[in-house]
């Protein structure tokens, strides 16, 4: 690691900050993509029932 000094609380800091936020999006990410496969399932599930009013043959 290289010699930062000084600064060495402020950059890590910084990196640790970045990582955080990065982490937060990817789980966030994560989480609306379930979601949304769940809710699509469920409306793929609701379109494919047959309805019960059927229309007559002409």
């Amino acid at each position: 690691m290289p010699d930062l000094g000084s600064y060495a609380p402020y950059i890590l800091g910084s990196y640790l900050g970045t990582l955080a936020i990065v982490a937060l999006l990817v789980g966030a990410s994560i989480r609306a993509s379930r979601r949304a496969k769940r809710e699509l399932e469920r409306l793929e599930a609701r379109h494919s029932r047959p309805s019960h009013r059927r229309r007559s043959a002409p």
